[in-house]
């Protein structure tokens, strides 16, 4: 455990103080010409020596949704579907993180959508979508701000959960729970005014097509949020070896490394998908308080909060 915390010391960013005007912080992108030569559409790079490359498993012809569908990612998912509102459970560090999720997601779009962040319900009339939305720890609070809410995941056990979890609830017990897929609903011309994708994309099996189907969802004009974690030499220490295999807050497994993208590969990502990205921040974990802060190091946990420009073609 002395190791641990020595480790834990030693990655943790630099002091971050924020303000009243500063508690979000605009769009810091670098160069979109290198962003470009950063990503194609060859293979993600090859993760850190020692660990294997991540080999897809072949896809089902009869799928609905073969382009991000990811069967083993399913599989991690199922296997603890059970634990989802277990704060002290696998999902313990989405818990921990939600907050501060909340927060970003309260401040972005009451701007977006010229709402009072004041008040206890701003997204009143808006209808929102949760892809991969889990058991529900997400569109939960969404639907507390009045937002109607849709949640979507593939994993069926995901969905039985999050339904009976929302039913304890009669603020919650609205939300719209389906097991189905993105690519499903676009089939469908289901369309929302906010599409959330929060620690989603890393475990699809393609990032551009995913978001291509999130823009689809996406009404012109409105917003769509992202969050993931960055492919960088300090996400694999704090997001893999620590994580999974020092503090053993997440199951072995549940990340492999050549499946981040970096903040400018999803800014490029989303440009190609008619999104125009307007904001991103980090998410900074305190070890002392074992609680997270909006940040502008994202070098490890980001999210990015984008705009709907045109139709996106499919």
């Amino acid at each position: 455990m002395a190791m641990t915390w020595k480790l834990l010391k030693q990655l943790r960013p630099p002091p971050y103080t924020a303000t009243a005007s500063t508690t979000l912080h605009r769009a810091r992108f670098l160069n979109f010409h290198n962003a470009a030569r950063l990503f194609s559409d060859a293979p993600p790079l090859p993760p850190p020596s020692g660990e294997p490359p991540s080999i897809p498993p072949p896809q089902n012809p009869l799928s609905p949704s073969p382009s991000s569908l990811n069967q083993a990612e399913l599989a991690k998912f199922a296997a603890i579907a059970g634990t989802w509102w277990d704060s002290e459970g696998p999902f313990k560090p989405l818990h921990a993180m939600n907050p501060t999720r909340l927060a970003f997601i309260r401040s972005t779009l009451c701007r977006h959508f010229r709402r009072d962040p004041l008040s206890a319900r701003p997204f009143e009339g808006l209808k929102f979508i949760d892809v991969g939305c889990g058991g529900g720890i997400l569109s939960e609070p969404l639907a507390r701000m009045g937002a109607s809410v849709t949640g979507v995941d593939a994993v069926e056990k995901n969905i039985r959960i999050a339904r009976l979890h929302a039913d304890l609830d009669p603020v919650t017990s609205s939300i719209e729970y389906h097991c189905t897929t993105a690519e499903k609903l676009v089939e469908e011309q289901r369309s929302f005014d906010a599409v959330f994708a929060l620690e989603v994309i890393e475990h699809v099996a393609n990032p551009a097509e995913f978001c291509k189907s999130l823009s689809a969802l996406t009404v012109p004009d409105g917003a769509t949020v992202i969050s993931t974690i960055n492919r960088s030499m300090r996400a694999y220490a704090t997001a893999i070896i620590a994580a999974e295999y020092l503090l053993h807050w997440l199951p072995k497994g549940t990340h492999q490394w050549s499946s981040f993208l970096t903040p400018e590969e999803l800014v490029l990502i989303l440009e190609r998908a008619s999104i125009s990205v307007q904001e991103m921040a980090g998410f900074a974990y305190n070890p002392l308080t074992g609680r997270w802060s909006i940040s502008d190091d994202v070098s490890v946990n980001f999210i990015a909060y984008g705009t709907k420009t045109e139709t996106a073609t499919l």
